[in-house]
């Protein structure tokens, strides 16, 4: 059976929805990432990087909740949109990757997290949140999916963000994104969906972002950490 590294973030999250639209049959390997768990030698083993998500499919070990969906469904033959739109697939896919999350979750960080407040940086990075949801928006505003005619892993990647957009950009921040809104509410509309979402509260993870914490989620800022550590 498949086993699902995963916690309640935005990117296991996404993973979770395609293995219950899927009817995957899969074990749950919760991964608390506030006491450091994703650090442990079993877990580095499976993915280097330390991070959520990863699935160990028999031989096969995925990490990265981009090359996860992509694996699933070319294993599956769900929820991919069809060949003659390869380019659009992977171009948008690629485009959540690197600029949607990484831009997002350091929008977060500094707006949430921060030690210290950073105007610079809680500046540029709400702006680049902001940025790249309105180039979601402006190819939502003329078509249901992101990418063909039907529901694929590209929205699902959608979702897993715009799902966090009022903790990324303040409650009034929906207001700007309409077509995102609808697609966010469709998704999460859908059995799967809630199920996916519910999935971390079936296990107890640490809700206190207390220095412990903080030692384990942002490391560089544990005594005589280095950039090289």
């Amino acid at each position: 059976m498949l086993k699902f590294f995963f916690n309640g973030s935005p990117n296991p999250t996404k993973v979770a929805l395609f293995l219950e639209e899927a009817g995957i049959a899969y074990e749950p390997h919760p991964v608390d990432t506030r006491k450091g768990e994703q650090f442990g030698a079993a877990f580095l083993a499976i993915n280097p990087n330390g991070k959520v998500p990863a699935v160990v499919d028999g031989d096969v070990t995925v990490f990265d909740s981009n090359a996860i969906l992509l694996y699933l469904a070319e294993k599956t033959g769900k929820f991919l949109p069809p060949a003659s739109v390869r380019g659009e697939t992977l171009s948008w896919l690629m485009f959540v990757a690197t600029g949607v999350g990484p831009f997002s979750g350091q929008a977060v960080h500094f707006k949430h997290f921060a030690p210290e407040k950073v105007p610079y940086a809680h500046n540029r990075y709400q702006y680049e949140a902001a940025r790249h949801f309105g180039v979601l928006e402006a190819r939502l505003a003329t078509r249901r999916y992101m990418v063909g005619d039907a529901y694929s892993i590209v929205d699902m990647e959608v979702w897993g963000w715009a799902r966090m957009i009022p903790f990324i950009m303040g409650d009034s921040a929906w207001d700007k994104f309409p077509n995102v809104k609808r697609l966010h509410d469709d998704i999460g509309a859908r059995p799967a969906a809630a199920r996916a979402v519910a999935l971390k509260d079936k296990f107890k993870f640490k809700a206190e972002m207390d220095d412990e914490a903080r030692a384990h989620m942002f490391r560089h800022l544990a005594s005589g950490a280095t950039a090289a550590a």
